[in-house]
């Protein structure tokens, strides 16, 4: 095989479909995030606002996260120096495990580097601690679950998004006495919709299943400690795996699960994804577990309230261009472009022209014609950057649709 002209096939495929993803070179600014600036390909640099991160909160600025890491960089120097079974297990990871249990009402938690290893390693090894385990997963969870599910060579059912109906039928038609689990999300990231967790437990209290939730895209963000939706439903207790990540709301990095204490430590203890890696750097585990604690907070609701306005504000200022958003209540806020080509070229003017950062989303992330710009309003996101954004998106629409108009011609 000439397996340097197979590449080339690879990449021009995707350069042919108008999906091939680019690297936006920025540098964040301490103290004045969403603004940072962009590095041009030309080498000359341009501030811009960023509209796509998932620092939802702005987390990663905040002093206290910033001194607990600058406190234990001072304390234990730069990295863990090994897995946590080899001399990678510090104070900070126990802290920030407490924290996290503490924050999702279970015995334990169980850190990973990232939610995706965190979904990934657990989903995958649960069936070698229940021998013909069947797995039920939403079909729109996230990438990390479904490579996890598909990796446990255990048996698994897909159930038609958020249909309880379609997920009782598949439940029904399995043997009673087979162990089970249903895997799903409760906001999903890219139309920001809410799984159906009530409806979703009593299904599992009915055919004797375990629940496991993804809340990556709410925890820090929803109820009144920041536990996620299912905490702001009151619903955390009739859940037996709890996901969570550290690198969006709390605005650090690495991933965990929350769950009785003797879950947990099947997992650690049968997992590969956790036993043969090295263990996030103490600084790191330091600055997530202080941004745990201070979004339990009455500041950390007063965050949470202002970001739900800024969300419900862009909402509104968009459907009133007449743009095709999708609204679910949450606070993410897609718009959907339909075609990668006109996506990616949206996504061009927007930065080169207005200084305003949002990536495309094409497909496998979304399903093919549903490609679109997906916003993520903060509270620092100011009136001012909104106002910018909201011109931007009058003027360039309607751009975007003549060129479509004239290809489609």
């Amino acid at each position: 095989m000439d397996y340097t002209a197979q590449l080339d096939r690879c990449l021009n495929n995707l350069h042919e479909e108008g999906r091939y993803r680019t690297f936006i070179d920025i540098e964040r600014q301490n103290g004045n995030f969403p603004h940072a600036m962009w590095r041009r390909p030309d080498g000359s640099e341009q501030p811009i606002t960023v509209w796509c991160g998932n620092d939802y909160l702005g987390m990663g600025q905040n002093p206290a996260v910033l001194s607990a890491m600058h406190a234990a960089i001072d304390a234990t120097g730069a990295g863990s120096g090994g897995t946590r079974n080899i001399s990678g297990t510090t104070v900070h990871h126990k802290r920030l495990e407490a924290e996290l249990a503490d924050l999702h009402g279970k015995e334990a938690a169980l850190l990973f580097t990232s939610a995706y290893i965190a979904n990934d390693a657990t989903l995958s090894t649960l069936p070698k601690l229940f021998p013909g385990l069947i797995i039920y997963s939403d079909a729109l969870n996230h990438a990390s679950m479904i490579e996890g599910v598909r990796r446990n060579g255990g048996a698994k059912r897909i159930f038609r998004h958020n249909d309880v109906e379609h997920l009782r039928e598949l439940l029904a038609a399995d043997d009673p006495a087979a162990p089970k689990l249903i895997a799903f999300e409760s906001v999903y990231s890219m139309d920001g919709d809410f799984g159906p967790i009530e409806a979703i437990c009593d299904l599992a209290d009915e055919f004797g299943a375990l629940t496991y939730i993804d809340e990556v895209h709410a925890v820090g963000m929803y109820g009144p400690r920041g536990a996620g939706v299912a905490e702001r439903d009151r619903l955390m207790h009739r859940l037996d795996i709890i996901n969570g990540t550290l690198a969006k709301a709390y605005g650090v990095m690495g991933g965990y699960i929350a769950a009785n204490a003797k879950m947990c430590d099947a997992i650690r203890s049968y997992a590969p994804g956790f036993i043969f890696t090295t263990s996030l750097a103490p600084a790191i585990a330091a600055g997530a577990a202080a941004s745990v604690a201070f979004l339990k907070t009455s500041e950390g609701q007063a965050l949470r309230d202002r970001h739900q306005e800024q969300a419900r504000a862009l909402k509104l200022r968009l459907k009133g261009l007449g743009l095709p958003i999708i609204d679910h209540g949450s606070h993410i806020v897609p718009v959907i472009v339909g075609d990668p080509v006109h996506t990616k070229q949206l996504s061009d003017m927007l930065l080169d022209r207005f200084g305003i950062y949002v990536q495309p989303i094409n497909f496998p992330t979304v399903p093919r014609g549903t490609e679109r710009l997906r916003f993520t309003p903060s509270p620092v996101h100011g009136p001012d950057g909104t106002d910018r954004l909201i011109r931007a998106m009058d003027d360039l629409w309607s751009q975007c649709a003549l060129n479509r108009a004239e290809l489609s011609a």
